[in-house]
């Protein structure tokens, strides 16, 4: 399977149609938008800071994943006659076998799944490219995410500190 051109149609919980595909580098402003449409709350559980802006360094990065140990999903939903970008979803080698994922979804669109469809989309291409497990830290008050890791359908080992849940996901 070829990660960079991923693309598959699905049904949020609401019935609207989203495409969840490979993110571009030409997505940048419609990441940015979804950005601009997330809390501080929001902001905060993903980088656990309130983070607001990026650095040229860290939007090379993030808006050009190789598709091998980095690799990043986006979800597409239309409005008002054009297409933007609700959410995201991306993992990053971190160990052999292993990567750390991740995800955001901007406050209009959370609670539809979507973060979960992210997740499907992103365990069949890390299965698909051996990888055998993915960890998150996610913030103890971030229940949400938590309820994702824990639906998601794979084996899930989940060490609590008073700062960060470490959650392993087995592939």
């Amino acid at each position: 399977m070829d990660a960079s051109r991923y693309s598959a149609a699905e049904t949020l919980r609401n019935g609207r149609p989203v495409v969840i595909r490979a993110q571009r580098p030409s997505d940048g402003q419609a990441l940015q938008e979804a950005a601009r449409r997330m809390s501080a709350e929001s902001i905060y559980r993903r980088f656990f800071y309130p983070k607001r802006s990026a650095t040229d360094e860290e939007r090379a990065f993030y808006l050009h994943p190789d598709f091998v140990s980095h690799v990043a999903l986006v979800a597409v939903l239309e409005e008002d006659g054009r297409e933007i970008i609700a959410g995201a979803g991306r993992y990053i080698g971190c160990g052999p076998g292993q990567a750390e994922v991740a995800f955001a979804v901007d406050d209009p669109h959370q609670g539809l799944g979507i973060a979960s469809l992210v997740m499907r989309h992103l365990t069949a291409i890390a299965r698909d490219q051996g990888l055998r497990e993915f960890v998150a830290d996610v913030l103890p008050e971030n229940t949400p995410m938590l309820k994702v890791f824990e639906r998601c359908g794979l084996s899930v080992k989940v060490k609590r500190e008073p700062d960060a849940v470490h959650v392993t996901l087995g592939l």
